[in-house]
């Protein structure tokens, strides 16, 4: 049985399609290495891995572990968020000291203290669109954007009714102050590489 077969048959053994029976599939499909894959709105979204951005997410979680735990911090881990088939495997993710893990192994979204995202050319738009919203009707205190491609980071805050009240965007070598949020440290940028 090839790949194909297996998802038809998986789409046609149930009539609701869920974010599981999604991550079934991609389990069993040969994802090449260093690619990240995640689900934003029902659609499969895979984006390589560049030097450049593993170096900024290195960079972020480098400074955030001068003050949180290595077992609060994590990357590329599927958290499911609200909306229709939301499984964001997210860049950079701090969870509340007190989380824990549900009955599946997987954290909730409503432990998620901050996210960052740094920007992929072919899955920008998810970054800047849905997930953004996704990420408000979570209510996730603090969204970062970093976007190697502009050099401009884009700071999101005070989520209210599915949206951000609160935005700032700055460019590479800005400090990204959070201390007035729940991540309450400051974020250099000087050493993000651009492009």
């Amino acid at each position: 049985m090839t790949v194909l077969d297996d998802r038809i048959e998986m789409a046609e053994s149930s009539d609701e399609l869920t974010l599981d029976t999604m991550f079934g599939w991609l389990e069993k499909m040969p994802i090449p290495e260093g690619y990240k894959t995640e689900i934003v709105g029902g659609q499969i979204c895979m984006s390589p891995q560049r030097r450049t951005h593993w170096q900024i997410i290195f960079d972020i979680l480098d400074q955030l572990r001068s003050r949180y735990p290595r077992q609060r911090l994590m990357s590329d881990v599927r958290i499911d968020y609200p909306g229709r088939l939301n499984g964001f495997a997210t860049d950079v993710t701090l969870i509340a000291d007190d989380a824990h893990l549900d009955d599946k192994g997987r954290w909730h979204y409503k432990d998620v203290e901050f996210v960052a995202e740094v920007i992929s050319k072919d899955t920008a738009a998810n970054d800047y669109g849905p997930k953004k919203t996704a990420y408000a009707l979570a209510e996730v205190p603090v969204y970062l954007i970093v976007d190697p491609y502009t050099a401009q980071w884009h700071l999101h805050t005070q989520p209210k009714d599915g949206e951000y009240r609160g935005e700032l965007s700055l460019d590479f070598g800005d400090e990204i102050d959070l201390t007035g949020t729940v991540v309450d440290l400051v974020l250099k940028t000087d050493e993000f590489p651009r492009g």
